[in-house]
């Protein structure tokens, strides 16, 4: 990520922002799960380094009760709500290598009842120098385990590796690949492919692939980045394909300043 959207994927990449930035993010997931993103990134310039704050939130919406008795429902609904506020800094060590750090509070609210907590995320980035190839690791949510009511459990930590690499680096035409694998502590390793085309770095086209998933499934989308006097503003949609979970609809607005 070379946006304020770094503070959610890999703080180390804050370091490519040189202008101040906001991204906004809505994803909606089947079943009405809609999951939310603020990120902002400022470029302490005689400090040294980027400074990022970002805010979660995945709300489940209104879930039907079913008991033993009532397996159809009760006619009750409950909610289920996740939230999570990180400050991040990311700062380059040499002219090719950078380092961030995410720090989080995490709070789960399910109805009445409540667990919360903090993790941390600390990530690389390489700049090789060869058509903007970048190398990038990060691991995700380490931190202790979150308490619910009497029983405690683990978050899920992550750790992924991944590279991209301009494959057609022209003025006017340009195409990133980008290849990324995953190792949860929770889960099987998976993968995922990405290729994104641009036209005069204001008309965007991307689709991607998701590998070892348990729902697959493809996405497409596309970008537009328009200059309004002294800003950039930044539009973006992605469909995903999630197979017998019908799809995901994810918008972003981002704005450069």
């Amino acid at each position: 990520a070379n946006d304020a959207s770094a503070v959610y994927y890999n703080p180390a990449g804050l370091t490519q922002m040189y202008d101040r930035e906001v991204v906004f993010t809505h994803i909606e997931y089947p079943a009405e799960i809609a999951y939310e993103f603020v990120g902002m990134a400022y470029p302490l310039y005689d400090f040294g380094g980027t400074l990022g704050f970002g805010l979660y939130m995945l709300n489940a919406g209104d879930i039907n009760e079913t008991t033993y008795e009532y397996p159809e429902g009760t006619g009750r609904t409950f909610g289920a709500r996740e939230y999570a506020v990180g400050l991040s800094y990311g700062r380059s060590l040499t002219d090719r290598f950078s380092l961030g750090v995410t720090l989080k509070f995490i709070d789960e609210l399910y109805e009445a009842e409540r667990a919360s907590g903090w993790a941390a995320d600390v990530g690389t980035s390489y700049d090789t120098g060869f058509r903007n190839f970048r190398i990038s690791m990060v691991i995700t949510n380490f931190g202790p385990d979150m308490k619910f009511l009497t029983e405690s459990h683990p978050l899920p930590i992550n750790f992924k590796f991944g590279g991209a690499i301009n494959v057609l680096d022209g003025t006017t035409h340009k195409a990133t690949l980008a290849l990324e694998g995953w190792h949860p502590s929770d889960n099987l390793e998976k993968y995922n492919a990405g290729v994104e085309y641009s036209y005069a770095d204001r008309y965007f086209l991307r689709v991607g692939e998701k590998f070892n998933y348990d729902i697959t499934g493809f996405s497409v989308g596309g970008g537009l980045n328009l200059e309004l006097k002294s800003m950039h503003l930044r539009l973006d949609y992605a469909y995903r394909d999630m197979g017998l979970l019908d799809e995901a609809h994810r918008f972003s607005v981002g704005l450069k300043f």
